[in-house]
């Protein structure tokens, strides 16, 4: 929650900074009581504020929360994750098969101007965050300028970005003036060979100069994903928690998953549990530590570390509960569901001219048919294999 306080003889006045006010309700409730002068706090038309007759105390109200993005199961989607490109530099074999797949025409992705204007409609409903995804986003030449427009939408919190940081560590500071203020970076492996073995192409160096880069600019924490694999890297879980040793660094565990062409079984899967006692065998004394609302990692430490690890357990443990996402995919279609197969073009909507009401309409519609779990596979849990 971010409220400026500034001091004025022997009162306060508070400014009350509109594109953050909504988080507000999140922390204290309904209503957030803040104590001011009479006449001195600058509140915008987007709040309703109300005076009590004793004074001095005034309740800002955040603006209702769309119905569009609510589902069945009163779970509010503030969270929108964007992929900017199905192109990738590089061809990690959980992730793509070695020949690459077949990409979808240029003219059938996202343009520009239909990022930006999604990307408003969804904030005006309500999102406060976006992380731009890929393919690697990076590759998209036009990322800079995407950034920079979704910068300026009011309301909008968080421009989060997930990496593979091949490219990462020359860009990152023309990235962090645009107004990208959240980073995730995968790296699978603290092994160079392993990771030319994992992704078919080099780059290691590249990637720790990222992190690197990123921890210099003050990215904190600087988010790590690892997706964990039975014989490939299992080994290095306990590596990697001494990675957080001395950086500011959440490196995230990630159980491996199925998706379309990465031969995936649950063989392969190591489970949350079994990574976890790995790690306690080493460390006993790791603490479990508190979750953020609607965050998908059980988070941890070691006592002493700067850093922290998590566990993401999409299989073993899912968290469909508190999922609070939607998905747009390059190619301009609404996912609610990452293991979904219904999609929803909102390319095609627009294109035809669709007017705001109606586009949030199908925006609603598609939101609504939201399953409560996994899609509504039931067999999707590792639990059930």
């Amino acid at each position: 929650m971010f409220l400026e306080f500034i001091s004025l003889s022997s009162n306060f006045v508070t400014k009350l900074r509109p594109t953050h006010l909504r988080c507000i309700s999140s922390y204290v409730g309904q209503f957030a009581p803040v104590s001011v002068p009479s006449a001195d706090v600058d509140i915008t038309d987007e709040l309703f504020v109300e005076k009590p007759p004793n004074g001095g105390h005034y309740f800002a109200e955040t603006k209702p929360f769309s119905h569009f993005l609510k589902d069945n199961f009163n779970r509010r989607h503030n969270y929108l994750r964007i992929s900017l490109t199905e192109r990738c530099n590089l061809r990690c074999n959980y992730c793509m098969p070695e020949d690459g797949t077949q990409l979808t025409p240029n003219q059938k992705l996202l343009s520009t101007e239909e990022i930006i204007t999604l990307g408003r409609l969804f904030v005006k409903a309500g999102v406060n965050k976006i992380r731009l995804t890929g393919g690697e986003p990076m590759v998209r030449k036009d990322i800079l300028h995407i950034i920079d427009e979704l910068h300026q939408i009011d309301g909008l919190d968080t421009i989060a970005m997930t990496t593979n940081a091949i490219t990462l560590a020359k860009r990152l500071p023309a990235l962090r003036k645009a107004g990208l203020t959240h980073l995730n970076i995968s790296l699978d492996t603290l092994v160079p060979a392993k990771f030319e073995f994992i992704t078919r192409r080099k780059g290691w160096k590249n990637v720790i100069a990222g992190i690197e880069m990123a921890l210099q600019l003050q990215y904190s924490p600087v988010k790590i994903n690892c997706v964990v694999m039975r014989g490939m890297n299992e080994e290095e879980i306990c590596d990697f928690v001494s990675f957080t040793q001395n950086k500011d660094v959440d490196v995230r565990f990630i159980e491996y998953m199925p998706f379309d062409g990465n031969k995936w079984n649950d063989k392969k899967m190591v489970p949350y549990k079994e990574m976890l006692d790995i790690i306690t065998e080493r460390w006993p004394n790791l603490e479990r530590i508190d979750d953020q609302e609607n965050h998908t990692s059980k988070a941890y430490c070691v006592p002493g570390f700067k850093g922290r690890i998590g566990f993401i357990t999409s299989m073993s443990d899912h968290f469909c509960g508190s999922c609070n996402r939607l998905r747009i995919t390059a190619d301009g279609n609404l996912k609610v569901c990452l293991f979904g197969n219904t999609e929803v073009s909102l390319r095609d909507a627009l294109r035809a001219g669709v007017e705001e009401a109606e586009l949030m309409e199908l925006i609603g519609a598609a939101v609504g048919r939201k399953k409560k779990q996994h899609a509504g596979k039931a067999t999707m849990s590792f639990a059930d294999h």
